[in-house]
């Protein structure tokens, strides 16, 4: 056959295609073929077509090689294959099926060619339904065909599906083939089977096919199982297996899962010795080990090195800088995204949000929540998830409800950030009535709304509900955590549980100061304070060391079980042998312990050495104890600190009025009286609650709100009248003096003591246990102290 200058045109073309088909000269060499092949003069042989439509398919030309294809007319099966595969690669599954079946004979490469297809676009139902009818019609899947399918179980999790495959794998022998065998070990690994992915992996160890190693790596490093990746990175480079751009990362990942910055470093001069420092998703790994390993100037370095912009690698930044504490350093880096017109996504904002919440940024948090809305970021999951995250933690439950409400699929993750909101804010019934919602709405919880929502039943101390939470946990088997079983003991405790928080405690795995914390305050709560001090000598023999909360907890069961000689001990201890500065609820603690033994001016004394002013806190454990001990020099200049730090609380102006009418300076005390009513205070009224018959009752002074109030308070009245006669006389020094005997014993004994929320707690928790036929409930608690007339009448 005589050959023409067209000829040579298309080998050339050829030529050029081959090496330009993925760059931006594509169109150059694609027109010099299209004027080649156009011409009727040229009948281009069958191997040259072929040529050129792997070449333009590869290319995503598809449209060309259809053209090129409809003139071809000697196809082979090599055409056929080609084209199916090249539609199914681009996505176009009509012109795909029709050409597989319009296909004269189809072989293993056909139907492959049309399975990788779905599974690259994860078409899962039909790329299986088309493997199994690939077996029915006699066709005999290839490593590639089983490769495919691996790949697309490994995407998507189908472990089930995926075993399958394995079995049909070990029926044709085809678990011996690296290539099978490495896509098997990334499909394991990826279905969280480390166990199954390392027996395969054994199998093959000892060649030097550096994917199966690699596919190992990313299993190890992907699950946690950071110390692993590293040693079987170390066997890896001792079996001279050679690291590629898909093995660094899943090694740098490893090491910044477990922090290890050195191994790390040693990677980072491998990798700059074997010539992958300057591939991107490398040098994204490198940032984002770095970041969590918290070398901040290493991974500033690499960034800034770095020639392209990579969004992921910034994103690996910001959360580095916001883990470490950085949250300035945070908000800059996502400016200089701003300004250089990188693209911010889904990944980038959460990590500013979380910023926000750190630093208490309001201002700019609210900007930041505009820039989502104009960008259409409200719609992820993710960034939502953030906003409610980000709200609650500035105590903007409101803006947290309203981003929580909008959203169409919450997943765990959204229940969780505003039941913890709502914990952390106080509002601890509305933590546990989310928590409720969030399981009749099907969400199960973890183990983050699992502690928080104990922290709510501690705070109200609905012990109860508590136990019924402790029990699912047990029963659904979702496992413990270290924040969970801490969460329990404290609920347990303060509670008044504590015989249920030691059983907690005793069977914890594993214990920190916190959990040893829990129960040394939850025995000084509940009146056991020698056992906190028994509890704190049995923490130090493990080696725990105490925190700052540890000697609060030691301090106030010294001072209510008046324990003066180890209070002091342990005050002077926390510096000088743990270096812990002792804060404000320690002075108070320490004020309140003099206070109680009597001795004011230690107490004062203590209070002048204090290196800080002294708060509230401080300052209201200094009048309480001058108001026991009738000390009202000093009762006056604690109450008139207390009015300038907290001018609305009622608390300083009542006390002060009481240690004046015990004096007999009633000018003072309806002075002080007077003063409280000018500014708009008024005593807020104590609360009692008690639980009974999976309920929760709550009571204040003179309540008319129970349905069971008469039988209330003719209990009360029977009570009363009772202890008058075995020769009960109220206390009524702090009544005004110019007011009648009756009235002062009305008011002190009836109405304040009588009716004392707590005293209707009492009768109404024998009212209801003879209605209910029951024993009276053994939890009980009262918001605020009572008076010595409540405690006489109570005993």
């Amino acid at each position: 056959m005589a050959v023409s200058v067209n000829s040579r045109k298309i080998k050339k073309g050829l030529l050029i295609l081959a090496v330009m088909h993925k760059s931006r000269f594509l169109n150059f060499s694609r027109g010099y073929l299209h004027s080649a092949v156009k011409s009727n003069e040229y009948s281009y042989s069958r191997i040259e077509s072929n040529r050129v439509l792997k070449v333009l398919s590869k290319a995503g030309r598809i449209d060309d090689a259809r053209n090129l294809f409809d003139k071809m007319l000697d196809r082979d099966d090599f055409s056929w294959n080609t084209m199916v595969a090249g539609y199914a690669n681009s996505g176009r599954f009509t012109e795909a099926e029709k050409l597989f079946y319009e296909t004269p004979v189809k072989s293993s490469i056909t139907w492959t060619g049309l399975i990788s297809g779905y599974c690259k676009y994860g078409f899962e139902n039909e790329a299986f339904e088309l493997f199994w009818e690939m077996k029915l019609q006699g066709q005999s899947p290839s490593q590639y065909t089983l490769g495919s399918v691996l790949g697309l179980c490994s995407t998507k999790g189908l472990l089930q599906k995926g075993e399958q495959i394995h079995g049909y794998a070990i029926k044709t022998w085809f678990d011996w083939n690296v290539f099978v065998v490495t896509s098997l070990v990334d499909m394991y690994g990826n279905c969280k089977c480390v166990f199954e992915a390392e027996c395969l992996f054994e199998m093959v160890a000892d060649c030097k096919y550096n994917a199966v190693w690699s596919a190992m790596l990313a299993g190890y490093s992907h699950y946690g199982y950071g110390y692993k990746a590293i040693e079987c990175f170390r066997n890896m480079r001792t079996e001279g297996v050679e690291s590629n751009q898909f093995t660094f990362p899943s090694i740098l990942r490893a090491c910044g899962a477990v922090m290890t910055c050195n191994f790390g470093s040693q990677v980072h001069g491998c990798i700059v010795r074997t010539g992958f420092g300057a591939n991107i998703f490398v040098r994204s790994a490198l940032v984002d080990m770095y970041a969590k390993c918290g070398d901040l100037n290493s991974a500033k370095s690499v960034l800034e090195n770095m020639e392209f912009d990579d969004e992921v690698s910034w994103n690996s930044m910001i959360l580095g800088c916001v883990r470490q504490g950085f949250e300035e350093e945070a908000l800059s880096f996502f400016q200089k995204m701003l300004s250089r017109n990188m693209k911010i996504d889904e990944y980038t904002l959460p990590s500013v949000l979380n910023s926000f919440a750190s630093m208490k940024d309001m201002q700019n948090a609210i900007s930041v929540h505009c820039l989502i809305i104009k960008t259409g970021f409200e719609a992820y999951k993710l960034v939502n998830n953030a906003l409610i995250d980000m709200y609650a933690k500035q105590g903007k439950l409101d803006c947290a409800i309203m981003a929580f409400s909008k959203m169409v699929d919450k997943d765990v993750v959204s229940w969780t950030s505003l039941v913890t909101g709502y914990s952390h804010n106080g509002s601890y019934e509305e933590a546990i009535k989310l928590f409720c919602k969030m399981i009749v709405s099907g969400v199960y919880p973890d183990q983050i709304a699992v502690a928080s929502v104990l922290s709510a039943c501690a705070e109200l101390t609905v012990l109860r509900f508590g136990q019924q939470i402790h029990a699912t946990l047990v029963k659904s088997g979702l496992g413990s955590s270290l924040s969970v079983d801490n969460s329990l003991v404290t609920m347990y405790a303060k509670c008044g549980n504590i015989v249920d928080a030691n059983r907690a405690f005793d069977s914890m795995p594993t214990r920190d100061v916190i959990s040893w914390t829990a129960l040394i305050v939850g025995y000084a709560q509940n009146g056991r304070g020698k056992h906190s001090l028994q509890f704190y000598d049995q923490m130090i023999a493990t080696g725990t060391k105490p925190d700052y909360i540890t000697f609060i907890g030691l301090l106030f069961a010294c001072s209510h079980d008046g324990l003066l000689g180890s209070g002091r001990a342990y005050f002077e201890a926390m510096d000088r042998v743990y270096g812990i500065k002792p804060g404000p609820e320690h002075y108070a603690c320490m004020i309140d312990l003099y206070g109680r033994s009597g001795k004011l001016a230690e107490a004062k004394g203590l209070l002048n050495q204090m290196v800080e002013a002294p708060d509230a806190v401080v300052w209201k454990a200094l009048l309480a104890a001058c108001r026991v001990h009738k000390e009202l020099e000093l009762g006056e200049v604690a109450a008139k600190n207390l009015f300038e730090l907290e001018p609305m609380n009622s608390m300083p102006y009542v006390m002060l009025s009481n240690m004046y009418s015990a004096a007999g300076k009633w000018e003072d005390a309806a002075r002080i009286r007077r003063l409280m009513r000018s500014r708009g205070i008024w005593k807020e009224p104590g609360y009692s609650w008690i639980e009974t018959n999976s309920r929760v009752d709550t009571f204040m002074s003179e309540d008319r709100r129970n349905p069971l109030r008469a039988e209330i308070y003719s209990k009360i009245d029977e009570i009363i009248m009772l202890i008058k006669e075995a020769g009960y006389v109220p206390d009524m020094s702090f009544a005004l003096h110019d007011t009648d005997v009756e009235v002062k014993e009305l008011e002190n004994s009836s109405c304040n003591t009588g009716f004392h929320s707590s005293n209707q707690k009492w009768e109404f928790s024998k009212v209801s246990a003879n209605r209910d036929h029951l024993n009276p409930p053994q939890i009980q608690i009262v918001q605020l102290p009572l008076r010595a007339n409540q405690h006489w009448s109570q005993k």
